[in-house]
């Protein structure tokens, strides 16, 4: 306990620079009573994980969330707006909406990965993410879970698409722009697209949660999330 007292002195008159030099010197674990920095960002992520992104995987999870919805790529933007000018917005809606029953199926894959990703922190890495900034653990988490998470989310993506029938209704949707004077066809492939805007809202939405804890006491809802918060404040 001692050390620990000792430390809130030194950190409450200390600059950032020789704050870097208190933590290095922090000792790794929980023995003696030294704080588990470490263990504390581990569940701060588990946190977002279990709060943000378990959001995402339900009914509109990402169609009503406006922080993450998911939009047609530039180059199509033309065809959303065209159908909407000739008066065909309820099709266009329902275009946007199977892009974003996709993102939520596949954000179902990504618990284990990110799981296995926020066992894998060290106490160096911990150090470094708790002097960061107020997304450096979201950052570590992309990261370390990006490649694996893509592979994961993209068949699940293109599996979704023909579930939900959103070749076919893109495929209607397409046939119909194209079918209207004076506009230039288009034949786009959107898994890989989506795939990357369903991982964009996944770790917008563990970013979101990390700034709370961050940045607001009242989100730090453990004693290991409080004792190690502290520290940044």
């Amino acid at each position: 306990m001692k050390k620990i007292f000792l430390f809130f002195i030194v950190f409450q008159l200390t600059a950032c620079g020789e704050l870097q030099q208190v933590v290095n010197q922090l000792p790794q674990g929980t023995g003696n009573g030294t704080l588990d920095i470490a263990a504390g960002l581990r569940e701060a992520l588990d946190l977002g994980i279990d709060k943000q992104v378990s959001k995402l995987t339900q009914e509109d999870g990402f169609f009503e969330n406006e922080l993450v919805k998911i939009l047609l790529p530039e180059e199509l933007q033309k065809v959303d707006k065209t159908l909407r000018d000739v008066g065909l917005s309820k099709l266009a809606d329902e275009g946007l909406k199977v892009l974003n029953r996709a993102a939520e199926d596949a954000v179902s894959e990504a618990t284990p990965i990110f799981i296995n990703a926020v066992k894998g922190i060290t106490f160096n890495d911990a150090r470094s993410i708790l002097l960061g900034k107020d997304d450096a653990a979201t950052q570590y988490l992309t990261s370390t879970t990006k490649t694996a998470l893509y592979a994961k989310f993209n068949p699940v993506i293109k599996n979704s698409f023909e579930k939900v029938g959103a070749d076919q209704i893109w495929n209607n949707l397409i046939t119909k722009y194209n079918s209207i004077p004076l506009t230039k066809n288009v034949n786009p492939d959107l898994t890989d697209y989506v795939t990357q805007e369903a991982l964009n809202g996944v770790y917008k939405m563990i970013a979101v949660e990390e700034k709370q804890i961050r940045t607001k006491v009242s989100s730090r809802t453990t004693d290991l999330l409080r004792k190690v918060f502290v520290l940044q404040d």
